[in-house]
C-alpha cells in the first residue's frame, strides 16, 4: 500500500524552476529557503487488483496490529517519517504517510519484514503514488471506484477506522488529518450526487446466487455464519430473506453472536463445537479476523464423509482466509473466496459508466483544490525562514554598526558603511549564482530575479 506526495514538483519539463533545482546551493538565499521546503506523502501496498488473495492474506492487518505496526514503522525510519496511517481490509493494505523522500524506496523492504516475507515475492504485486496521484487514490478508494464491488459503501467506515487507529497510535499530523478529512468529504459529495453504487451486486447478495446455483430452493438449506461482523451481518440479512430452514451463528465472542442471532431468529454456536456440528449445515459463510484458518482440511474430509455426499457450499470471505484451499479439492466442496464473488460482481459495469464518470469529475475538482492548500501551506515556513534570515543579517549590520559609532566614527560614514553592506549582501547570492549558472540556468533566473529584487529591470 502506497500514497506518495510531492511538495515540490520535480517535473522538469513544467516547472520552471526545475533546471535550477539540482544546483539549489547557488541560488540566492531567498529562493534556497524555497527550495529546501519538500515534502513526500506516499501511498504504497497492494489491492484486489494488483494481487491474489493467497498474497493479500500474507500482509493484512487486523486493527489490533496496526499500533505495533505505526511503531515498527517509526522505529525503522526514526524522524524520515512524520505521518502514517495504515488501511486494511479483505482487499488491500495499504501504507499512507508523510515522509523524506528516500523512504519510498525501502516500503517494499518493510513490508516484507513486517510481515516476514520475502522482498522478492511481495514486489511485483506493490503500487505506488505520488503528489496529485496520491491525493486522487485516496478520493477513489473512500468513494467505492477502486473497490472489488463499484460504489461499495462498506470502504468508507473501513477508512475511518483506520483513521481513528492512526490517531490512537499518534501517527497523524496536519497534513494526513486534512488529506482524510477531505477525503470523508469527497466520498460523501460523490455518494449523494452520484449513482455511483447503483445497479451493483454486493458481495452478500453474490454468496446468496452462489449457493442457489448449488441447491436452488434456500429455504430447505441450513445455513452457518462463522463471524459476527459487518460483512456477515450483510450476508446473514440477505440469506434470511430467503427463509433458509435454518441459520446459526458461530463466533469467538458468544455475546457478539447471540446479537446478532436474536436479529434473525437464528441459534448460536461455539467455534469449540464447530467439528461435532459442521456436517449439519449445507451453507458456511465466513468472515473472521482469525490469523489462522478455523476450518482445517481434515474437518471437513471427516464432515464430507458423515454427510454422505450431500454437497457443501462454503463462502471464505477472510483475508487472511478461514478456510484452507486444499478444501476446494473435496469432491462435493464448493468453496468461494472473496476473489471469485469479486469476479461474479463486476456486473453492471455500462449501467454505471455515466456515474463514474460523474464520480470521477468530482475527484478531480477537489484534487485540485487540495494541492492548492497543499501548495499554499508548503511555502509558509519558506517565508517565516525567509523572515528569519532577513532579521539575523539586519542584527548583524546594526551591531557593527554600532560598533563603529562607539569608537567615534562620524555618523554619515557609518550610514554609508552600512548602506553599502547591506546592499552587498543583497545582491551577493543573485550574483554569484548568476556568475556560476550554465546557459539554461541563466535564462531561468533571469526570469525570476526581477522578482526577488525591487525596481530591477531585465536586461539582455
Amino acid at each position: 500500500m502506497a500514497l506518495c506526495f510531492h511538495w515540490v514538483d520535480t517535473n522538469y519539463s513544467t516547472n520552471p524552476t526545475a533546471g535550477i533545482m539540482r544546483g539549489s546551493e547557488q541560488l540566492p538565499w531567498p529562493l534556497r529557503a524555497l527550495f529546501k521546503m519538500s515534502v513526500d506523502v506516499y501511498t504504497f501496498g497492494l489491492n484486489h487488483v494488483s494481487a491474489p488473495v493467497s498474497v493479500r492474506e500474507r500482509v493484512a492487518m487486523p486493527l489490533e496490529v496496526i499500533k505495533p505496526a505505526l511503531e515498527g514503522l517509526r522505529s525503522t525510519f526514526g524522524e524520515r517519517v512524520k505521518e502514517a496511517a495504515i488501511l486494511s481490509t479483505c482487499n488491500r493494505t495499504e501504507l499512507y504517510c508523510a515522509a523524506d523522500p528516500d523512504v519510498s524506496l525501502h516500503l517494499p523492504r518493510w513490508m516484507a519484514d513486517f510481515n516476514q516475507l520475502d522482498a522478492r515475492h511481495l514486489q511485483p504485486h506493490l503500487y505506488q503514488h505520488h503528489h496529485n496521484e496520491a491525493v486522487r487514490h485516496a478520493f477513489r478508494v473512500a468513494s467505492g471506484l477502486d473497490s472489488m464491488v463499484l460504489g461499495e459503501p462498506q470502504i468508507l467506515g473501513q477508512m475511518k477506522e483506520a483513521v481513528r487507529a492512526a490517531e490512537q497510535a499518534g501517527g497523524l499530523g496536519t497534513l494526513l488529518h486534512q488529506l482524510f478529512q477531505r477525503t470523508f468529504s469527497v466520498a460523501k459529495e460523490v455518494r449523494s450526487q452520484t449513482a455511483i453504487g447503483a445497479h451493483s451486486v454486493s458481495m452478500a447478495a453474490a454468496a446468496v446466487r452462489l449457493a442457489e446455483r448449488v441447491f436452488g430452493d434456500i429455504s430447505d438449506t441450513r445455513v452457518l455464519f462463522i463471524g459476527a461482523g459487518e460483512m456477515i451481518e450483510l450476508c446473514a440479512t440477505h440469506f434470511a430473506a430467503l427463509n433458509p430452514a435454518q441459520m446459526t451463528v458461530a463466533n469467538r465472542t458468544v455475546e457478539r453472536a447471540e446479537t446478532l442471532a436474536s436479529r434473525f431468529m437464528a441459534r448460536t454456536l461455539k467455534l469449540s463445537e464447530l467439528p461435532q456440528s459442521l456436517e449439519q449445515f449445507d451453507i458456511v459463510v465466513s468472515c473472521t479476523a482469525s490469523s489462522l484458518p478455523i476450518l482445517g482440511l481434515g474437518m471437513v474430509e471427516r464432515v464430507t464423509r458423515a454427510r454422505r455426499h450431500r454437497p457443501m457450499v462454503m463462502v471464505d470471505l477472510a483475508v487472511p482466509r478461514d478456510i484452507e484451499t486444499e478444501v476446494g479439492r473435496l469432491d462435493d466442496v464448493y468453496l468461494y473466496t472473496v476473489d471469485d464473488l469479486g469476479r461474479m460482481v463486476q456486473t453492471g459495469t455500462d449501467a454505471r459508466r455515466a456515474a463514474v464518470v460523474q464520480a470521477e469529475a468530482i475527484i478531480e475538482t477537489r484534487v485540485q483544490h487540495f494541492m492548492h492548500w497543499l501548495q499554499n501551506r508548503d511555502i509558509v515556513p519558506a517565508i517565516v525562514n525567509i523572515h528569519e534570515q532577513a532579521d539575523q543579517l539586519k542584527q548583524h549590520e546594526l551591531e557593527r554598526a554600532r560598533r563603529l559609532l562607539a569608537k567615534g566614527t562620524a555618523p554619515d560614514e557609518v550610514m554609508e558603511i552600512l548602506a553599502h553592506s547591506l546592499t552587498q549582501k543583497y545582491i551577493h547570492g543573485s550574483l554569484a549564482a548568476l556568475n556560476r549558472s550554465d546557459a539554461q540556468q541563466r535564462e531561468q533566473l533571469l526570469d525570476l530575479l526581477p522578482r526577488l529584487l525591487p525596481g530591477s529591470e531585465r536586461r539582455r
